[in-house]
């Protein structure tokens, strides 16, 4: 079985992206004397964690390197973690604890059933992300109260799975246990979905707009609030939709109908109608538990505003660097449709929000925090 000493234990990645670069990064920071054996088709991204001090040992394909391993995450795209399997397969320890990251898992556990490794096996799912990629984009506080799905399979011993769990608490995320057929149905609700939703948006104001981009120039506040997540990387979503695609269909097909009721609502000038339609949303949405982890992360964003002159931004950012207030975006907002601030500072946690506003208040600068 499993070691608990986790201090001292041996992991393997497969894959080394934004996901796998940072729960690698998590491990290497709560757990220094572990071990951590890495392979990424971008060699790159593998040269760059170990200059880092994050992975001990550098693999340069799937091999017997990995048979060392006590708990291996793949990490790959989900259609390559499947082609990962393949390979991995002839060279796992019987105690070894084969885990991965994917927002699919039915497509998987096939592969996992077929593969005889139903015992070894425990599906892992951090909801935690961001719109930018790859290990440059890590951080090991992404899993920081973000939820971390796992799905045993029927036949994975309970002791591994309270190890799983046991793991993913330390750190720093937040376990919840689910069957894979579940989390594949809620997942596609409130993460997959959103995002074909939110693509489309975006193309339909692509698509509708005059030749002078009007729309795409005043887009602000709302837009791009609702919008922010089709960043995310296509490839990625085009295998998501296609290894999740009944459960996506199923809820797509509801949401097109709660469309053309509130489109009849419109149409009919039905107002009562209407408002319910907005209220229901309002007071659902309020009741949401405000976790900053999820499919779609909290943002803690606030707004400056400073003067059109040279060096400004250069002013401020060297002032809360001195507080070591780490910034995780920023960037000038033209459009004061939401925001009277022209500066947008994004922080990683909502803490440095209140440091930050205290800070700048104190040198005469106004400060206002998204609600």
């Amino acid at each position: 079985m499993i070691s608990m000493d986790f201090e001292h234990m041996h992991f393997g990645f497969v894959g080394l992206g934004l996901i796998g670069g940072s729960i690698a990064r998590a491990l290497r920071e709560k757990y220094p004397a572990c071990t951590i054996t890495a392979y990424d088709m971008e060699f790159s991204n593998v040269e760059a964690a170990k200059r880092d001090g994050v992975v001990t040992i550098c693999a340069y394909e799937i091999d017997r390197v990995f048979s060392a391993c006590d708990l291996i995450f793949l990490c790959a795209p989900v259609s390559c973690n499947n082609e990962n399997l393949l390979l991995l397969q002839k060279m796992l320890g019987k105690d070894t604890i084969l885990t991965d990251v994917g927002s699919v898992k039915g497509d998987i556990y096939e592969h996992i059933k077929a593969a005889g490794l139903m015992k070894q096996f425990i599906g892992g799912h951090p909801m935690a992300g961001s719109e930018r990629t790859g290990y440059l984009n890590s951080k090991a506080m992404l899993l920081e109260n973000a939820y971390y799905i796992l799905t045993p399979t029927e036949e994975t011993p309970r002791e591994k799975t309270d190890s799983m769990e046991k793991l993913v608490r330390s750190l720093g995320a937040i376990p919840l246990i689910l069957s894979a057929a579940e989390h594949d149905y809620v997942t596609a609700g409130i993460s997959h979905l959103p995002h074909v939703i939110s693509a489309s948006l975006v193309n339909l104001v692509k698509n509708k707009d005059n030749a002078d981009g009007i729309m795409k120039l005043i887009a602000a506040g709302g837009f791009k609030d609702i919008t922010r997540i089709s960043s995310s990387s296509p490839v990625m979503w085009e295998h998501i939709c296609m290894t999740n695609k009944d459960n996506i269909l199923l809820l797509l097909d509801s949401y097109m109908e709660s469309l053309q009721d509130i489109k009849s609502c419109i149409e009919m000038q039905d107002a009562r109608s209407t408002y319910d339609f907005f209220e229901s949303a309002r007071s659902y949405r309020e009741s949401f538990v405000d976790v900053s982890g999820g499919p779609i992360k909290k943002s803690y964003v606030f707004y400056v505003d400073i003067p059109d002159e040279p060096g400004a931004l250069a002013t401020i950012v060297t002032l809360l660097a001195f507080q070591q207030i780490n910034l995780k975006n920023i960037g000038i907002t033209h459009n004061r449709e939401v925001a009277e601030g022209s500066l947008l500072i994004e922080v990683w946690e909502e803490a440095d929000i209140a440091r930050a506003q205290d800070v700048l208040s104190a040198k005469g600068y106004v400060v206002r925090v998204k609600k």
